[in-house]
């Protein structure tokens, strides 16, 4: 298996075996690593990887790195997968492959406040490339990467897309605001406009705000989930 090659703005650490690539890239952040470090796990039976941010806006602000890495992943699958696989996005990180969950996307930062800018963020990916049991008949809903078509699909090179795909939706983000990747993510979004269960809560799943977070119709009231709440905590 190839090594992937990086755009200029970001360098690759590959991990092995067990090790988890977004802890590792929580505790190089931790320890004032450069922005744009990718770590990665490229085993045989998935694909791992995460991306460090150095965030110069509010957390809640900063959060759209979810959303953007989320839509740079779809684009890379546009761009590598047979053109009748269909990419969508939950807006919790989920990957949806053909319909079939395939994956999902994960974030932790410095701190959880919504209004202080974070010291770093990361965004963690992790993708199963074959059923972790054979012809996946135990789990129906659960899918991988080579049971949707995408056999020819290498690790390495959607790693390396999805890189250049994130950094340039991070470019457009930083160039042009929100308004580009809400209309990209709104054709990708899974559940939109039904009902929907997400912590605790049922409603129907209206939309997002302008830092993403899900307006959700509850009877007589409309509740917003900041993204913030996805947070993970170490």
């Amino acid at each position: 298996m190839s090594e992937p090659a990086f755009p200029p703005l970001m360098s690759g650490l590959s991990v092995t075996g067990q090790e988890d690539p977004f802890e590792t890239a929580c505790q190089k952040a931790v320890l004032g690593c450069d922005a744009g470090l990718v770590v990665y796990n490229l085993a045989a039976d998935q694909l791992r990887a995460a991306l460090v941010f150095a965030p110069e806006v509010p957390l809640r602000q900063a959060m759209v790195m979810l959303p953007t890495c989320a839509v740079g992943l779809q684009n890379a699958l546009g761009a590598l997968a047979p053109p009748e696989v269909a990419v969508h996005l939950e807006w919790g990180g989920g990957l949806r492959i053909n319909g079939g969950r395939c994956g999902t996307l994960r974030v932790a930062a410095s701190g959880t406040d919504p209004d202080v800018v974070p010291d770093w963020l990361v965004v963690g990916l992790q993708m199963p490339l074959w059923p972790a049991n054979g012809d996946g008949g135990d789990t129906p809903d659960d899918t991988a990467l080579y049971a949707e078509g995408c056999a020819d699909v290498e690790a390495p090179a959607l790693l390396e897309s999805w890189a250049r795909h994130s950094l340039h939706w991070i470019s457009r983000w930083e160039e042009d605001g929100t308004e580009p990747l809400h209309a990209e993510w709104r054709g990708l979004a899974q559940g939109l406009g039904e009902e929907v269960q997400l912590q605790g809560k049922s409603g129907t799943f209206l939309g997002v705000d302008e830092n993403f977070g899900m307006l959700l119709r509850q009877a007589e009231t409309t509740d917003l989930i900041p993204l913030t709440t996805l947070l993970e905590t170490s």
